[in-house]
């Protein structure tokens, strides 16, 4: 799975997959706003506008959520009380 399947998601972008990711993590996670991610973009020198966040967060965003959800661990079956 690994690389593989990372490039061909993110494949025929102008960023690279770092940056998607990272943009579409802190969306997702951090509950910040399109343009407060666009800011701490160029912070670091990479120059995007909102309007592409938001276009990856709809594109990308469904894969974190299901990548998410499968790393989760699962409850066991014994209950520790305290």
């Amino acid at each position: 799975m690994g690389m593989k399947n990372t490039k061909s998601l993110y494949h025929g972008h102008r960023y690279p997959a770092v940056i998607i990711g990272c943009a579409v993590r802190w969306y997702l996670c951090f509950n910040l706003g399109l343009r407060d991610i666009d800011e701490l973009l160029l912070e670091r020198s990479v120059s995007v506008t909102y309007e592409s966040v938001r276009r990856w967060c709809e594109k990308f965003g469904a894969a974190f959520a299901g990548r998410a959800k499968a790393a989760r661990r699962k409850p066991g079956s014994t209950w520790h009380l305290d």
